[in-house]
Order: structure tokens, then sequence, then C-alpha cells
């Protein structure tokens, strides 16, 4: 069992930069892949980013340029860093845990989401 903890959405005018924190705990952190996640109002859950045990790393077309995955295995935290930020960004950002690794994963673990807002 994997709990995930989001952290450091907010309110951010569009251009703007945020980092969302994942925190996670209850099991070997190296031991899984790590995705980010996100549900637009009225859309459906979308894969942003994701990240292997080793380091490999997945974007969206959509967040390519814009935002950057990483993770920190010492203090079992995965990252998203979000710059150039749009209101089309705007959702709720979820962290997600996998023993898999790939963009097609159904990831077994996930967060309660952060909610982040772009102004225009």
């Amino acid at each position: 069992q994997v709990q995930l903890v989001e952290s450091g959405g907010g309110l951010v005018q569009a251009g703007g930069s945020l980092r969302l924190s994942c925190a996670a705990s209850g099991s070997t952190f190296s031991n899984y892949a790590m995705g980010w996640f996100r549900q637009a109002p009225g859309k459906e859950r979308v894969f942003v980013a994701g990240i292997s045990w080793s380091g490999s790393r997945l974007l969206a077309d959509s967040v390519k340029g814009r935002f950057a995955i990483s993770r920190d295995n010492a203090r079992n935290t995965v990252y998203l860093q979000m710059n150039s930020l749009k209101p089309e960004d705007t959702a709720v950002y979820y962290c997600a845990a996998d023993r898999r690794w790939g963009k097609l994963v159904q990831y077994d673990y996930w967060g309660q989401g952060t909610q982040v807002t772009v102004s225009s």
C-alpha cells in the first residue's frame, strides 16, 4: 500500500509558475513509477507526466517545454514543476503510483488531488 499526499496547488496568473509536490508513504518509494494526472471541470482525468523508478520520463504533448517531473527518492517525493501556465492548465492535479511503467499504465494508488487555477 502506498499513501500519497499532494501539495502546492493554488491560484496563479497566466504565465506564472507553480511546483506541485507529492509525498509518498507506506512502501518503498523507489520501487514505484510515479505519475501526475489532471482533471478539468467536466472532463476526464488525463495523463500529464510520469517518471520511472530509474528516472525515465514521459510528458503529455500539451505540457512539453513547460512542465517537468522529478523525484527525490531520499525524500519519498515526486514533483511537478509547472512553468508558463495557461488558463487551460486549470484542473485538479492528482499524483499516482504504480509498480509498472508506461504512459498507458492504470495506476493503482492515487492521492486526493490539489487544485490549480490559472487566471487569464
